[in-house]
C-alpha cells in the first residue's frame, strides 16, 4: 500500500478529534504523522518538514481550514500538496468556495477509517485536484460558470445504496423479529454473539447502525460497544441498545458508552421502527452530503479536464491558421498590401496562441514548477512586431507608437537570454497596458538599451494614478479600465522574473508620463575567429 510511505499532517483544534484521526491513520499503517492544533501551527510545520498529504478540519478558530487551504495553494512550495478537508458543513455555497480554492477532496463528519481510507485512496491514485477552478489569465475573459448547486446537477438525485443495519441478539426470536421489522427498507445483517458482531463491524462496508442486545453470554452488549469504541474504524458506528434491561443505571451506562438511544424490547414495534427511521434519516443525510460533495468535486475536475483539452485543441487549430497565413504571406505573387494584412492576421493568431499557452505556464511559474530552457531571444524583432500590432489595435486612438534600438552603428543588435514565447507575452502585456493608458493622439516610445543586463523602456504620456502606484504590479490591480482584470502587469513581472529579469515602474508628475523598465539577462555572442 502507498500510505505507509507517505508523511501526513493532521490539523484540528480539538485534541480528541486530532488524536482519533492520527490513530485512524496509524491503523492504516501510516506511522509518519505530524499533528497541529491550528492553521498557523500547520503552516510552520509545513515550512520546516516534508509533508505529502494534509488532513484539516474546516471549523477552527484563528485560521479556518479554508484559510489554511488558500495559504497552502498560494505558497509555490506547497501548492501541489493533496489537501483533504474534514467538515460537517452543509452550506452548498461554502462548499463551492472550498472547491474553488482547490481542495483535493472532502470528508463529511462523522467518519471512520474505511471512509478515510477511501478518500485518501481516491486523491492519491487519481491525482490531487489542487488547481483553483478559475485559472490565471492575461486578458479579460467571460467569467467561468460556478459549480452548479448539487440539486440542479444531472445525477444528483440518484438513490443511495441501502442503509446497512446490524442486529445483535442471542435470542433467535428477538433476532428474527428485529430483522423482519427492518428488512423491507434496509440491508440487514445479524449476529448472535459479541465476537460475531465485532467481526461484522470491522468488515467493509461497515454497518451504518447497530441494534444491540445487552444481556448475552460470554460478552454482553456493553462490552461489545466498549471494544468497538477502542477501534478507530468502529468508534463512530452508532449503536441503539434494544434490551430487556429497563433500570436507569443500565440506561446511563449505555449512553455513557456512546449509544444514541436505549430502548426496551417491549417497545411497540411501530414506535421502534419510527425511532430507528428517524435516526437513519440523519445517517442518510450525512451519506447524501458526502455523495453530493463528491459529485461537485467530480464536476469541477471535469471542467478542468475540458479546459485542458480545449486549450490543446485551440493551440492546434491556431497553429494550422498561422501556418496557412505564413504560406500565403510568403507567396511572391501576393500584393504587398495583402501581405501586410496577412502579417497582422498572423500576429493576432500568434497572440491568441501565446495567451492560450501562457494560461498554463503562469500557473507553473506561480507554483514554482516552471523550468526555464534558456536560449538567445531576438528582442528587437519581438518589439518591432509588437509595435506593428499595437499601431493597428489602437488605430482609433491615433497613437504614435515607435521603437528605437539605442545601439551604435555597426554593432551587432543585442539579444536576451530567456524564452521567446514568454518575452513575446511580457512585452505584449506591457505595451498593451501603455497604449491603453496613453491619451488619444499621444506617443508611446519603446527603446532597447545596449546594456548588460539588457534594458528595454516603454514610455507613455499619462502618470499612473497615485492610489495605484504602490500596488501597480499586484494581482487584480486595475484603474480606469471597465473591462480590465488587473493581471497584465502582474503577469509581465512574473514572466520577467522567471527569466532572471525584472520590471519596474516610475512616474513623472511634472511631465505627466510613466516609464516601464524591463531588464533581461543579456546573451553573450561566441567570439568569432579569423580564418
Amino acid at each position: 500500500m502507498l500510505f505507509p510511505r507517505l508523511i501526513f499532517l493532521v490539523v484540528d483544534d480539538q485534541d480528541l478529534m486530532r488524536a482519533v484521526t492520527v490513530n485512524q491513520l496509524r491503523t492504516m499503517g501510516c506511522d509518519r504523522v505530524h499533528a497541529a492544533r491550528s492553521g498557523a501551527e500547520a503552516l510552520r510545520i509545513l515550512r520546516m518538514n516534508k509533508v505529502d498529504v494534509i488532513l484539516a478540519d474546516w471549523n477552527m478558530p484563528g485560521m479556518s481550514g479554508l484559510e489554511l487551504l488558500r495559504a497552502v495553494r498560494a505558497d509555490p512550495k506547497l501548492t501541489l500538496l493533496p489537501f483533504l478537508m474534514i467538515t460537517a458543513e452543509a452550506d452548498r455555497q461554502r462548499i463551492e468556495e472550498v472547491i474553488d480554492a482547490g481542495v483535493s477532496s472532502l470528508l463529511v463528519k462523522p467518519f471512520n477509517t474505511i471512509n478515510l481510507e477511501a478518500r485518501l485512496q481516491k486523491i492519491l491514485t487519481k491525482g490531487s485536484r489542487n488547481l483553483p477552478s478559475t485559472p490565471t489569465v492575461q486578458m479579460p475573459v467571460q467569467p467561468q460558470a460556478p459549480v452548479a448547486p448539487v440539486d440542479r446537477m444531472p445525477g444528483a438525485d440518484m438513490a443511495l445504496p441501502p442503509t446497512r443495519i446490524l442486529v445483535v441478539d442471542d435470542y433467535p426470536v428477538s433476532l428474527q423479529l428485529l430483522a423482519h421489522l427492518f428488512k423491507d427498507e434496509h440491508e440487514v445483517q445479524t449476529a448472535t454473539n459479541g465476537e460475531a458482531a465485532l467481526l461484522l463491524c470491522a468488515a467493509k462496508p461497515a454497518p451504518d447502525l447497530v441494534l444491540m442486545d445487552v444481556m448475552m453470554p460470554e460478552m454482553d452488549g456493553f462490552e461489545v460497544v466498549r471494544r468497538m469504541r477502542e477501534q478507530p474504524d468502529q468508534a463512530s458506528i452508532p449503536v441503539i441498545f434494544v434490551t430487556d434491561l429497563t433500570e436507569d443505571e443500565a440506561r446511563i451506562k449505555g449512553l455513557e458508552l456512546g449509544a444514541v438511544d436505549f430502548l426496551a424490547k417491549t417497545t411497540d414495534p411501530k414506535l421502534l421502527r419510527s425511532r430507528v427511521r428517524n435516526f437513519i434519516r440523519f445517517v442518510n443525510m450525512r451519506r447524501q452530503l458526502q455523495a453530493d460533495y463528491d459529485l461537485m468535486l467530480d464536476a469541477a475536475q471535469m471542467r478542468e479536464d475540458v479546459e485542458n483539452i480545449t486549450r490543446h485543441d485551440l493551440k492546434g487549430s491556431l497553429a494550422g491558421i498561422v501556418g496557412m497565413v505564413q504560406g500565403l504571406a510568403n507567396d511572391e505573387a501576393m500584393a504587398p498590401k495583402h501581405v501586410a494584412q496577412l502579417r497582422l492576421v498572423e500576429q493576432a493568431a500568434l497572440q491568441v496562441m501565446n495567451l492560450v499557452s501562457l494560461s498554463s505556464e503562469l500557473y507553473k511559474i506561480e507554483s514554482g514548477h516552471f523550468r526555464l530552457k534558456p536560449a538567445a531571444v531576438e528582442v528587437v524583432h519581438i518589439l518591432h512586431r509588437q509595435v506593428e500590432l499595437s499601431r493597428s489595435a489602437f488605430a482609433d486612438k491615433e497613437l504614435t507608437v515607435v521603437v528605437d534600438a539605442d545601439v551604435a552603428v555597426g554593432v551587432e543588435i543585442p539579444q536576451a537570454v530567456g524564452d521567446a514565447m514568454l518575452c513575446y507575452s511580457l512585452f505584449q502585456n506591457l505595451l498593451k497596458n501603455a497604449c491603453e493608458a496613453a491619451p488619444k493622439g499621444s506617443r508611446v516610445v519603446v527603446t532597447l538599451k545596449d546594456e548588460s543586463p539588457l534594458r528595454v523602456t516603454i514610455q507613455n504620456t499619462g502618470a499612473v494614478p497615485v492610489e495605484l502606484r504602490e500596488r501597480f504590479f499586484e494581482k487584480f490591480s486595475t484603474s480606469g479600465k471597465p473591462d480590465g482584470v488587473g493581471v497584465g502587469t502582474y503577469s509581465a513581472r512574473l514572466l520577467a522574473k522567471a527569466q532572471g529579469g525584472d520590471v519596474t515602474m516610475s512616474t513623472d508628475d511634472a511631465t505627466d508620463s510613466t516609464t516601464l523598465t524591463i531588464t533581461l539577462p543579456r546573451h553573450t555572442f561566441a567570439p568569432t575567429t579569423s580564418p
